[in-house]
């Protein structure tokens, strides 16, 4: 293999480049992977590689965009087949189902170890959502030589989903960049720009606006809390619930931000005084985790991952689908500027000893060195 001593070259297969926890992890690793000596090329299915593709790059991984009409186009095959042995990688890394069976043709093809992370936890699927989940089961049973759950969560349940027993499952938790401290100037300007005054508590939610996210139960919760702690919600993303969640804030004469889809998120937090987390399920959701880079302290649903990101010392965690202790939660921050400072503090720290971006791609590293 020609590349430089130490550096291991990786191909990440994944269906597209859209707004997403496991594309934003793409991008953290391309930045990070060179100081555990990786290099990254990733090779995106379909769509037009949309927002990622270019950060990709502008962080030096090199991208591909076969432009496929959907995720399970049989045309893509061939092509992504071939696009995987022209990268001339080491290893092949794929992300979520569908590119798992891309990768392990792609693998058998040029006789290359594959690694396949799971990103999430597929409860509650109907019969379409079951056979493309075993589908994604197969390749990984009969070709991935290591399988990456990104929380212990999700390691649990794909080893009682599929009976796995052996040692090939191992969980390797994403990090991210830790960014730049919040300076006093970039508060300010953060919350001007987004219309916030200086004495507001602001509330910060990151997360595609679809089914499961618990968007609903944050303007309930709004909602319940009136004027309490003079709290301001920010919610940051989009998706197809985008119209109805402010239709329903108007109903509700809620004031809260709808501040769309930003590449910025960081920016955001930095005007913020805490970050609220009510999803229904997730496996190890990248929003918590900048939330601890950050040094801010936490609201968040007890599911699946989130308890392996939020401990009690940097926040707290509520039943899920519960509206009112959700906002009772909130309130107790808002009032309370010690607790958020120290909850922020303890946050800080945990980031730094758990998740940061260069210590996630050294666990990786040691992964593909495994299966080399």
């Amino acid at each position: 293999m020609n590349r430089p001593p130490g550096e291991v070259h990786v191909c990440h297969v994944i269906h597209a480049l859209g707004p997403g926890g496991a594309e934003q992890s793409l991008l953290e690793l391309a930045a990070a992977g060179p100081s555990a000596g990786l290099r990254t090329s990733v090779l995106c299915l379909t769509g037009d590689g949309r927002p990622y593709a270019q950060r990709l790059r502008d962080a030096g991984a090199r991208v591909a965009v076969l432009g496929g009409r959907t995720r399970w186009d049989p045309t893509l095959l061939p092509r992504a087949v071939a696009a995987v042995g022209a990268s001339g990688a080491d290893v092949v890394h794929s992300h979520l189902k569908h590119a798992d069976l891309v990768g392990a043709l792609a693998a058998t093809r040029y006789d290359l170890p594959l690694v396949s992370s799971l990103h999430l936890i597929e409860d509650g699927v109907g019969p379409g959502g079951r056979a493309r989940r075993w589908l994604g089961h197969q390749a990984r049973r009969y070709r991935a030589d290591r399988v990456v759950a990104v929380s212990d969560a999700v390691r649990s349940w794909y080893r009682a989903t599929f009976d796995v027993e052996d040692d090939r499952v191992v969980t390797v938790r994403n990090g991210v960049a830790p960014g730049e401290a919040a300076t006093p100037q970039r508060r300010r300007a953060t919350r001007a720009a987004l219309g916030l005054g200086d004495t507001d508590v602001v509330a910060v939610m990151v997360g595609v606006m679809r089914p499961g996210k618990g968007h609903a139960e944050l303007l309930e919760a709004a909602r319940l809390l009136g004027g309490d702690g003079g709290v301001r919600f920010v919610l940051l993303g989009d998706g197809p619930l985008r119209p109805a969640l402010e239709q329903r804030a108007r109903q509700l004469a809620l004031d809260v931000v709808f501040a769309g889809f930003r590449p910025d998120v960081r920016q955001v937090l930095a005007g913020a005084d805490l970050v609220v987390h009510p999803t229904l399920f997730d496996a190890l959701p990248t929003a918590l985790i900048e939330a601890l880079a950050a040094g801010l302290p936490v609201v968040a649903s007890d599911v699946g991952g989130v308890p392996e990101i939020v401990d009690g010392t940097c926040g707290v965690l509520v039943p899920p689908g519960d509206p009112r202790r959700l906002a009772d939660a909130v309130r107790a921050l808002a009032t309370d500027e010690a607790a958020r400072a120290r909850g922020g503090e303890a946050a800080r720290r945990r980031f730094d000893a758990e998740f940061t971006a260069e210590g996630w791609a050294r666990r990786l590293r040691a992964t593909y060195d495994a299966v080399l």
